[in-house]
Formats: C-alpha cells, structure tokens, sequence
C-alpha cells in the first residue's frame, strides 16, 4: 500500500483560488512520483506563517485529529521549513508515527530514487548537507530560546550539535572536491569537443515536459523515458546530423525546472546544469497539453536567468501535439514569436525535420 499523505500549504489572502489549487497540484505530482498517496490537502490563508508550528494552533490541531483518524504516515508542508518549525511539528506527530518532511525533503527523497551515476549521487548528498546543515546550525539556539536559554539547554546537547556541525561541514568539504573533480573532466570533454567544431544545444524545460523524448527522437540515444517528475538528473548527450548544414551537432537533456526551486539545489546540481550554461542554443520544451504552461514558462526564464542563462539563442519547442485535437499554432506562434517556436510531438516523431532547421538557422 502506498503511504497515505496530508499537504500543508500556507497562502496569502490574495493568492487566487486557482493558484492555490496550482501550487498544491504540483505537490501532489511529487508525491505519486514519490509513491505516496494524498488522503488530504489543508491550505491556511495568512500573511506570514506561525513561528512555532508553521501554521497556526488551530489548523495543526485540526490535521492531528485528521491524520489520526486517516492512519497518515506522512505530513508534508509546501514550503522550506525553519529548524524550529520541523522540531515542534516532529514532536507533535512522532507519537502517532507520523513523518513530517518539507518541500525539499520530498524532492530528494524524490532524487534519490532517480539517482543513478555518481556524480548524481554526490549531488544529492550535497543538497542534502546543505538543506540538513542550517537545522542543526540552528536547532541549539532556537531550542535554547523556547526554553527561556537555561543551563539545561547547554552542555551535552551542544556538545552533540557541534560534532554534527564538524561533520557535516567536513562531508560537505569533502563532496565539493569530488564534484570539482567531475566538473574539471566535464571541461575537458566540452573543450575538446569545441576544438573539434562541435556545436552545443541544451534541451531545457519544466519537469515532465518531454525533454528525454526528444533527446531520444532526435538522437536516438535510447534515454529511458518516464511519465512522472525529475525522471532525469544526469546530463545525457547524443549527436544531431542536421541537413541543411551538413554537420552534426551535439544535443544534451538535463534535469527538469521546477516551481521555487530551492537555491540549494540549483548549487548542488551545477555541474548537471552546465550543460545548459554553456551550449550555443537553448532549446525550451513546453508541453502544449498542460494548463498550466504560461507560468511554467516563466518558471523556466526565472531558473536560466538564474544560471546566467538569460541571454542565450532560445527556441520554444511546444511538444505533444499528437495529444491535442485542434493546436493552437497560429496563436502561441504570434504570442512566442520572439523564441520562433515549432510545434512537434517527439513521441510520434512530427515536427521534428522543421525544428531540425530551425536549429540548423539558429546555428
């Protein structure tokens, strides 16, 4: 049986009913792509979230009872959660066996499961370290502060917290290491291949827009392909023979964008992502079926201006036309016009000569 999971969400007063909706539809994916099953959603509208609890005495006492009454096995918030937050609500639901996790607990547990090189498994640990390392930094204090800072707070528990804190910064060290040393063979292949004349295209996008499928449709490079989120953390890259050039160019997928994507791991997965940094062209993948496109767009612009991104040769590549009836084109075409889009479906294959050009142009 799948884990049964209660979200958490806190929005402001005038966040619409729809992008409420929108912000925990997304959570709800990463859950079925964790393999949780949500029995519950509850959204607090306040201004700022509660201090101690995250949301409000009332609301926790509410999801207690519900989660109790459900056999929850999972609390999950839509947010970053403060050391002391996560302590008082652990404290609150360990003695029905319950787990609470953050936004970012969720995504990694998530990446794990996907995990599959090294060089993907050292940047989990190092997303890991450095979403853990601020709770332990801060737990001593925090707790000490709630607890009116007495005696009782010092000596041992401290003493634990900073062997933790010597800990985890020497792993951290010590992962940044192994990665630079990944990242400076990651160098030396993009220069060799720039000294061999080789361009670089980037396929880029918002997480299950179909970003391997046309990796794979493009190049045949055989990536496997999943209908769920961040099924890619590796960069894959293959060879594109485009033929209004006469020459091949090298095409490249990477991990998936996603709303709020939390700094640290935008740092941890680097060396993925600069793939994207340095390619001569970006190619942006939009899944024309989901309703949610435009601000998925502006998710994607946010992460690569991010990456210092922002001023690079971008087409659209509006995929998955196979699965629409009547296609928009004339309309996304006018509005994007500045990213000249083509429409395809990389599955079936349509589409894919006119993107081939206009890669070939761009070029």
């Amino acid at each position: 049986m799948p884990p049964k999971v209660i979200l958490v969400d806190i929005v402001e007063p005038r966040l619409s009913p729809e992008e409420s909706l929108a912000r925990l539809n997304e959570l709800e994916s990463l859950v079925v792509t964790y393999g949780g099953f949500v029995v519950v959603r509850k959204i607090q509208k306040r201004q700022m979230p509660d201090y101690e609890y995250y949301v409000g005495k009332g609301k926790v006492k509410e999801i207690s009872e519900e989660a109790v009454a459900l056999k929850a096995e999972f609390i999950i918030v839509n947010n970053i959660l403060k050391p002391s937050q996560l302590y008082n609500l652990e404290k609150l639901f360990e003695k029905h066996g319950i787990k609470v996790w953050d936004r970012i607990d969720l995504i990694l547990e998530i990446f794990e499961k996907h995990a599959v090189t090294r060089e993907a498994k050292l940047q989990i640990e190092l997303a890991r370290l450095r979403h853990f390392g601020p709770r332990i930094f801060k737990m001593g204090t925090e707790l000490a502060q709630q607890k009116g800072g007495g005696a009782i707070t010092r000596g041992l528990g401290e003493t634990n917290i900073e062997i933790m804190k010597r800990h985890i910064r020497g792993r951290e060290r010590k992962v940044r290491e192994d990665l630079a040393k990944i990242e400076r063979d990651h160098e030396r292949q993009r220069a060799r291949r720039a000294d061999q004349g080789f361009k670089s295209v980037a396929i880029v996008g918002y997480t299950n827009a179909g970003k391997s499928a046309l990796l794979n449709a493009l190049t045949r490079k055989g990536v496997k392909v999943k209908d769920e989120l961040f099924a890619t953390l590796d960069s894959r890259i293959g060879k594109l023979y485009l033929p209004d050039t006469g020459k091949s160019v090298l095409v490249s997928d990477t991990i998936g964008f996603i709303r709020d994507l939390p700094p640290e791991l935008i740092h941890a997965f680097h060396s993925t992502l600069a793939e994207a940094v340095y390619a001569d062209l970006l190619l942006i993948v939009i899944d024309i079926n989901d309703m949610e496109m435009e601000w998925k767009i502006e998710v994607v612009h946010k992460v690569l201006g991010e990456l210092g991104c922002a001023d690079k040769k971008i087409l659209y590549v509006f995929n998955k036309i196979d699965l629409l009836y009547s296609i928009p084109q004339e309309e996304l075409a006018e509005k994007y016009r500045e990213f000249d889009p083509v429409f395809v479906s990389a599955e079936k294959k349509i589409g894919l000569e006119t993107l081939k050009g206009k890669i070939a142009r761009c070029l």
